[in-house]
């Protein structure tokens, strides 16, 4: 398998085999898209597949400052000319789906959302807000049985608005750290109910919530993105990983992806193995690759696909540069979550 060989993911022909990591950039003013954001990606449509950054599903989901949603009417009406212009370009696109659950500000959510997670265990850290900066993490409320049913069918409305937006599918965030990874940690989750007390337990909600999603726009436009091992966002390391995550892949046989993030704790090799095999289907792998890493691992069958995430924000013509063996531009760091063109649509192709 070639890099940059065409690809059938789901029923998506992809151009290449690199796919765009989803980046929160933070240009989402009002929670809505806008030109900007339809340049950014429109830039880097040469990709395989662009994976956009974290949409909230809901109000309760936002939590970060000027990060998009897609729960309401506008804001479908205003990706839409995103999706038209990167399909225009000849690229595909997956909406991903983020709730942040307990990593959240009040100062960040629209009037009325609430900070909800699966047990009222407040994050250690900090989280920025424009009016006031920097500012520590709240306790989150606990979910109520029918808190946690809301949120499922508030997954289930994004994903049918983001394929009436032109998207060709959704990706479920489970990882780092946010709603659906706080059910499957027993740090984050302290339930005494259905869901939570032991692995299948725990898994149930983001199992749920892939069902349900699946259900309602097909499984082939359904991927879901997992970082075992990972501790951001105040997961400490646990035991029982690869048991979890393994029953987890075989509940989530059938959908169109698994989006896997590499660690480098020794249990990780292992736990991507058990992962493919109960899993079954296409695999992307993530996690600071070059061209010859990324190339290895498609060489090893470890991956069908390959994500790369900071290179894309420097390099809109990555595609290319890979291909020619050319030299990477470098990332502005300072510029990745502050508002403006800056460090966003400027970045020159070759």
């Amino acid at each position: 398998m070639n890099l940059f060989t065409p690809f059938r993911l789901g029923n998506v022909d992809l151009a290449n085999r690199v796919v765009m990591a989803p980046m929160s950039r933070s240009r989402a003013l009002g929670g809505l898209a806008n030109a900007l954001i339809r340049d950014y990606y429109t830039q880097r449509a040469t990709a395989g597949l662009i994976i956009s950054e974290g949409f909230a599903p809901s109000a309760n989901g936002m939590g970060y400052s000027r990060i998009p949603g897609l729960y309401t009417q506008a804001q479908v009406e205003g990706w839409k000319e995103v999706t038209a212009s990167v399909r225009e370009a000849g690229g595909h696109m997956f909406a991903q789906l983020m709730h942040v659950g307990r990593i959240a500000h009040r100062l960040n959510l629209p009037e009325g959302a609430r900070i909800v997670a699966p047990s009222a265990i407040r994050a250690e850290g900090t989280i920025y807000t424009d009016q006031e900066g920097l500012l520590p993490l709240p306790e989150p409320e606990a979910m109520s049985e029918a808190d946690v049913s809301a949120a499922r069918d508030e997954f289930v409305l994004s994903a049918r608005n983001a394929i009436a937006a032109g998207f060709d599918g959704v990706e479920l965030h489970g990882a780092n750290g946010y709603l659906l990874e706080q059910f499957l940690h027993p740090h984050s989750n302290r339930r005494e109910d259905r869901y939570g007390g032991n692995t299948e337990n725990r898994s149930r909600f983001v199992v749920e919530v892939a069902k349900a999603v699946a259900g309602a726009i097909g499984p082939e436009h359904v991927g879901i993105r997992l970082s075992p091992f990972s501790t951001i966002n105040d997961l400490p390391e646990r035991s029982g990983v690869l048991e979890q995550y393994e029953a987890l892949a075989h509940e989530l046989r059938g959908l169109a992806y698994v989006h896997l993030i590499a660690n480098p704790h020794e249990g990780f090799p292992a736990t991507e193995t058990a992962i493919r095999r109960a899993f079954g289907g296409p695999l992307i792998l993530n996690g600071g690759m070059s061209r010859d890493s990324a190339q290895a691992a498609l060489d090893a069958g470890r991956a069908e696909l390959i994500s790369f995430g900071r290179p894309f924000v420097a390099n809109p013509d990555l595609v290319a540069r890979l291909k020619q063996g050319a030299e990477l531009a470098p990332l502005q760091p300072q510029t990745l979550f502050t508002p403006g063109a800056e460090g966003y649509v400027d970045y020159p192709s070759r």
